[in-house]
């Protein structure tokens, strides 16, 4: 399963607070049990009406069975420090989470 996260910072998020995010969300990524994961930043692409770039970081997780990503969802104490530590310096999330058919 692969779970995807779009994170909008709030604009007027002092850099001392986007840096603790930026900390936090690299922290993510060295969680153990994932198969792996990656954080970044819109694509310097040309625009597209088909692209979203307004967000201001990404995470995408790879897990290597449900069962661990309702693990991350419910009791993993990384995830929930997070969630805890950052919640407030977003004004918008989406997830989106896919089942690979190949």
């Amino acid at each position: 399963m692969f779970h995807s996260v779009y994170f909008w910072l709030k604009r007027d998020l002092p850099a001392a607070d986007r840096k603790v995010f930026e900390e936090e969300l690299r922290l993510l990524t060295r969680i153990s049990y994932l198969k792996q994961a990656r954080i970044g930043k819109p694509a310097k692409v040309d625009p597209r009406p088909v692209c979203d770039l307004s967000f201001d970081w990404n995470l995408i997780v790879e897990f290597a069975t449900d069962a661990d990503h309702d693990f991350y969802q419910n009791e993993c104490k990384d995830h929930q420090r997070f969630i805890n530590t950052c919640k407030t310096m977003w004004e918008k999330v989406i997830v989106y989470d896919m089942t690979p058919e190949a």
